[in-house]
């Protein structure tokens, strides 16, 4: 443990002498989140939502013609409604030989929308209240943030540097001494884990000081989650450097990584309105699921249970990428 130690201590301090990296953790990432709750601190919307369900085997042509009105179709019910409690969305209908509709009673666009609900439809309506607390932008856009910030901290921070230690030889100088690969990736993975921790911690307590997240679940659980995100994107991190001798191709390959989940884990914008096929691809990604566990604490208060599915993702994705990582490494690449 002595070597893990001394391989832990010597990245930690190579980490904070970069003052380049010293900058993006602390100042970038509180900038964006400043930047995206002053753009969008107005609760003025252009465009009204309403969901309807679908599996309810039959549609309806309410609102379809409205070029002011966005229809979203939902096949989950208990999202759509969550939706409705945290008024993102502004009504929900369900197609039937009675039309169901709900709304959140403290919504000005769900009454409003009622009122045109009911001034364009002559059929039997049955009126269903949802009510629940207003989620900012800000609010549902942070667990993202911090998220993305893991990602970069985690994919960069780990892989790219190995490739360059192999590149620059000190992989090879470090073959020549007693250390086995397992300890070398242990200790690697080890400081970045404490360090994203560390930096993601610091980052939210101080941007919530300004702009006081919701923040309803245990802190403690939000924690959990953030460790085990950390250790599925170090993972894949590890898997990619394992015998990458390139920073060009590192470089490529953790773009290819990083793009896709950088735009299909919700990280700005929700998919519900998104093709299916896309829904899918995004539950594949690690992020997707940091990202609904994180949102899921903090805005829900959800529990452990509520969330397992998303930690089982993180746990198999972490194990299954760092046992890959730990039998294909190589000191050196011929």
């Amino acid at each position: 443990m002595r070597k893990v130690y001394a391989l832990w201590a010597a990245r930690n301090r190579e980490y904070y002498r970069d003052k380049a990296s010293l900058f993006w953790s602390f100042l970038v990432t509180p900038f964006i989140v400043v930047v995206l709750a002053v753009a969008f601190s107005s609760d003025n919307r252009e465009i009204l939502k309403v969901g309807v369900l679908t599996q309810a085997g039959t549609d309806t042509r309410v609102f379809s013609d409205d070029p002011a009105i966005e229809r979203i179709d939902y096949r989950d019910s208990e999202l759509a409604m969550q939706r409705i409690s945290h008024h993102q969305l502004d009504m929900l209908i369900k197609p039937g030989a009675v039309l169901t509709y709900w709304i959140n009673p403290e919504s000005a666009s769900g009454l409003l929308l009622e009122k045109l609900l009911k001034a364009e439809t002559s059929d039997h309506l049955d009126r269903q209240e949802i009510s629940g607390q207003k989620v900012r932008y800000i609010d549902w856009v942070i667990p993202g943030i911090l998220a993305m910030n893991m990602m970069f901290s985690g994919l960069w921070g780990v892989g790219y540097v190995i490739v360059r230690y192999r590149k620059n030889g000190v992989l090879k100088r470090l073959q020549a001494t007693p250390l086995k690969s397992w300890q070398f990736i242990t200790a690697q993975g080890l400081s970045r884990v404490i360090i994203m921790l560390s930096v993601t911690c610091l980052v939210f307590v101080a941007c919530d000081l300004f702009l006081d997240f919701m923040m309803n679940g245990s802190y403690l659980l939000l924690l959990f989650i953030a460790l085990l995100g950390s250790l599925s994107i170090m993972s894949i991190s590890l898997l990619m450097a394992a015998r990458t001798a390139s920073e060009e191709l590192a470089n490529g390959l953790l773009n290819v990584v990083s793009f896709p989940m950088l735009l299909l884990s919700e990280l700005w914008f929700s998919l519900d309105s998104a093709p299916q096929w896309l829904i899918y691809v995004s539950k594949m990604l690690p992020l997707t699921h940091i990202v609904h566990a994180a949102r899921a604490v903090m805005l829900e208060g959800a529990g452990l249970a509520a969330i397992s599915t998303n930690l089982l993702v993180l746990v198999v994705t972490s194990v299954v990428f760092l046992l890959a990582a730990s039998l294909s490494f190589r000191w050196q690449v011929e």
